[in-house]
């Protein structure tokens, strides 16, 4: 059952999805070749209890880190490690904030370095569906024309659009109802309403759409070891529109990077 929120429980959630986007300005600074991910995690997680939110990741279904960090070919749940981040590597990072009853949970992929033209198109590409997936988010539309956004886009690239792992409506659970598959048919699944509020989370690959569940229980990867890409923004419906909760401006602030890609969807509220 879907859990449409008020204005009020949506400022809540707005606080604590722009403690992520923080948490991932304060990361952008240090990622860099020679840094571990255990050490992103450990100063992620000492950010949000300095401003008053707790990691959601960590313990959530037996999840052992504060970050899910995921460097190439890992799509998504990469458990932070020793493991030096090398030049030329991407890698996203994933973060969770429980704060005042609410959830905040959005992403972004980092260049490492100098990487590759091909990977940076695929970057470019992924993190334009999310924004073509976001647009769909009116009232009276449908989860689907989110979903066929976003894989429209991608497929129209020759990318492969993960299908075992979705994004999902947010509140006072991290998974709440819908799910937001990032493929799928216009005018299919659940309506959109005011106040429904949702982690929209393309997860593309550079080449097939397929991937392996590692034995740790929580690490995927592509099947042909391509790169893949994740971005994730928290977004709800006022006024029949979309509205974002998180922001990558603070990710942009320490990386130097002009963007006017969420004007669109800003509001005083």
């Amino acid at each position: 059952m879907i859990q449409l929120k008020t204005i009020e429980e949506l400022r809540l959630m707005r606080e604590s999805a722009q403690l992520v986007s923080k948490t991932l300005g304060m990361v952008a600074k240090e990622i860099r070749p020679g840094v571990t991910t255990n050490h992103i995690d450990k100063i992620a997680a000492e950010y949000i209890r300095d401003h008053g939110g707790e990691p959601a990741f960590l313990g959530m279904y037996g999840f052992p880190k504060n970050l899910c960090i995921s460097p190439n070919a890992e799509v998504v749940h990469g458990i932070p490690n020793d493991r030096p981040l090398e030049d030329g590597d991407v890698v996203s990072v994933d973060c969770g904030v429980y704060m005042n009853g609410f959830y905040g949970d959005h992403a972004y992929s980092f260049e490492v370095g100098e990487v590759a033209s091909e990977v940076k198109k695929l970057l470019k590409v992924t993190k334009e569906s999310l924004y073509k997936g976001i647009a769909q988010c009116v009232r009276g539309k449908r989860v689907g024309d989110i979903s066929n956004a976003i894989q429209t886009h991608c497929e129209a690239h020759g990318y492969g659009v993960v299908r075992e792992l979705v994004g999902h409506g947010l509140g006072r659970k991290m998974h709440e109802d819908p799910q937001v598959p990032n493929y799928g048919r216009k005018g299919s699944g659940k309506v959109l309403k005011d106040g429904i509020a949702l982690a929209i989370e393309p997860m593309i690959n550079m080449g097939t759409h397929e991937v392996v569940f590692h034995d740790d229980g929580w690490t995927v990867t592509t099947k042909d070891l391509l790169p893949s890409a994740h971005f994730e923004h928290d977004v709800c419906i006022i006024g029949g529109k979309p509205v974002l909760l998180s922001t990558f401006r603070y990710i942009y602030d320490a990386l130097g990077i002009t963007s006017d890609e969420e004007e669109p969807f800003t509001m005083d509220f």
